[in-house]
Parts: structure tokens; C-alpha cells; sequence
């Protein structure tokens, strides 16, 4: 990537996401993986579109410096899914999955990445939205999705990438990686602001 400041930092991925990890690699970044357990509660009374901010900030809030290489640049990343008002995270069980699935059908739904970047002296945080618009399934396709991808480490029970993707998907208006887990021109962008801070 020709972001010369780039190459003197050592970047951390803070993400178990099999996609994040992809799309990073995509966009020829050489990474490492380090990943904390962390609770992803937020307040009750808190606006829906900053959840995906306050989580990716508590992720890289529980990194102490002393853990990270001298020079590090972290990057952290939620992506929530919200429709009607109500955030579907990753669902917990077979139902679940087939239920969120049920309430996207035939709708729009919004896709909120937040992203952290932080380094030794400073925290950048901001996020990015997609509008996403299903086409109706029925019971029967939405099952045998569940059954043959076992989508319950995405949140709203979906991965755009996959065969719902490709049979469902009516139209995206933002970025499409976004959905993936990762806005990769936003980051892009970000990432040569914040190193020439």
C-alpha cells in the first residue's frame, strides 16, 4: 500500500472475522492477529447508529500498551445490523438465525461498520453505513441457507459474499464491502489522514 508511514508501523488486526482478515489482506496490508474476548453490552439509551463506534472502541480499549509492540497500529471493527429500529447481532441458535432472516425479508436494512484505529499517540474512530434491500424469501429458502452456511457468526444471521447474497440481495447503496465487515476505501482513506496527522 503507498502509504509510506505505513511501512514503519506493525499492524494488528484485532478480529477472529475470517472476512475482515481477507479484506485487510486484500487491500495488501501485512497483518498480524490479536484477539481479546470482550463485552460487546452498550447502553440501553444509546442512538443506534453509535453502537458499532462504542464497541469497536471498547475492543481496542482492552489492549494495554504494554501488550502491543513498540510500534503498533490497532485496528479494531464492529458491524451491527439494524432494521426497524432494533440492532440483530449474531444470532445465538438455528431459530434465531431463521428469525432474523424472516424480519429482513423483502426489507431495507442498514449495515453499521465502526472502525478504531489507534497507535501509541493517538485514537481515531468513525464509522460507516450501507443501506442493504433484501428481496422476500421463503421459509424454506431461508433454512436451507441456515442449514448448509451456518451463518451464527454474522451479525443478522447473513453474509452478502455467500449464495443468500448472490439469490437475495436487491441492491446495496453504499459501500459492499461494508456489508462484508469492513469498508475498505473509507479505511483506505482514514488510514492516509491519520498517519499524516
Amino acid at each position: 500500500m503507498n502509504i509510506p508511514k505505513l511501512n514503519d508501523l506493525q499492524i494488528i488486526l484485532a478480529s477472529k472475522s475470517p472476512r475482515r482478515q481477507q479484506l485487510l489482506a486484500g487491500m495488501d496490508l501485512k497483518f498480524d492477529i490479536m484477539t481479546k474476548d470482550v463485552d460487546e453490552s452498550f447502553p440501553e439509551d444509546m442512538p443506534l447508529v453509535d453502537v458499532a463506534e462504542y464497541l469497536c472502541k471498547k475492543k481496542a480499549t482492552a489492549f494495554e500498551p504494554k501488550e502491543l509492540p513498540e510500534n503498533f497500529l490497532l485496528i479494531t471493527a464492529d458491524t451491527i445490523v439494524i432494521v426497524e429500529d432494533k440492532i440483530l447481532n449474531k444470532p445465538a441458535d438455528r431459530t434465531e438465525a431463521i428469525e432474523m432472516l424472516m424480519q429482513l425479508s423483502g426489507r431495507w436494512h442498514q449495515v453499521v461498520t465502526g472502525i478504531s484505529l489507534r497507535c501509541s499517540k493517538k485514537t481515531k474512530v468513525f464509522h460507516e453505513i450501507s443501506d442493504v434491500k433484501f428481496g422476500t424469501l421463503n421459509q424454506a429458502e431461508i433454512e436451507w441457507y441456515v442449514d448448509k452456511y451456518s451463518p451464527y457468526d454474522k451479525a443478522g444471521a447473513y453474509g452478502i459474499q455467500e449464495w443468500i447474497g448472490y439469490i437475495a440481495i436487491e441492491a446495496v447503496n453504499g459501500s459492499f464491502y461494508n456489508v462484508m465487515g469492513l469498508p475498505t476505501h473509507r479505511l483506505y482513506t482514514e488510514l492516509k489522514t491519520f498517519l499524516c496527522e
